[in-house]
Formats: structure tokens, sequence, C-alpha cells
């Protein structure tokens, strides 16, 4: 009987360690994503051409990572001498996130930013 548990308690196990373990990675992918679009927007002369600069290095980083772009939304609030860059990830319909129905499932939105100061402030 106490062998008849393993089994699918195992199995269980197994998949967590692959969920998560993916979702770890989409959740470090987003941040990077975050970082490189705010490092890109520091060579913008206004917060016009700023935002510009995030938004392309967002939608060029994100083609070389583990994401969908169509699921990648970013939003740009510059505001009292900073910059604060958002991604925005929904990994609902990614594969690993489907995988999960058996265990308790990591966020299916992953949300991270990145901060930097810009102008004279």
């Amino acid at each position: 009987m106490e062998f008849a548990l393993v089994g699918p308690i195992l199995v269980a196990l197994l998949i967590g360690i692959v969920v998560y373990g993916g979702w770890f990675l989409m959740a470090q992918s987003v941040q990077s994503l975050a970082s490189e679009g705010a490092r890109a927007a520091v060579g913008g002369l206004d917060a016009v051409e700023r935002e510009r600069l995030a938004r392309a290095e967002v939608a060029e980083a994100v083609k070389g990572l583990p994401l969908d772009a169509a699921n990648t939304r970013v939003r740009v609030v510059e505001d009292a001498g900073r910059l604060r860059l958002v991604v925005i990830y929904d990994a609902s319909r990614h594969p690993l996130m489907l995988l999960g129905e058996v265990i308790p499932r990591p966020p299916a939105v992953i949300e991270r930013s990145a901060v930097i100061r810009v102008g004279d402030d």
C-alpha cells in the first residue's frame, strides 16, 4: 500500500520541479528584458526618445529569450527624475504552465521592473 503512493508523489514532485524551474527561467528572462530596456533608455535625450529606445530594445531582446513576444507588454512611466520600465508577460498559455494542472501553479502573469535615474534632478 505504501509503495502505491510513491509513484504518484514522485511524478507530482518531478512535474513541480519542471514547472517551477521553467517559471523561474521565464521570470528571470522578464527581469532581464526590463533591465535591458532601462539601460537602452539611458541614451534618450527626452521622455519620448527614452520610451522609444526602451520599447525597441525589449522588442529586440525578447527574440533571443524563451518567451513569446506576443504575450509581452511594456509600460514606461517617467516621473520625478526616474524612468520605470515594467515588463509584463502572460505565461498562462505556455506549455509548462499547462503541464502543471496537478500541482499548485505559480502566477500566470509575470511582472518585473527596472528603474533608472534620468534628467538633472
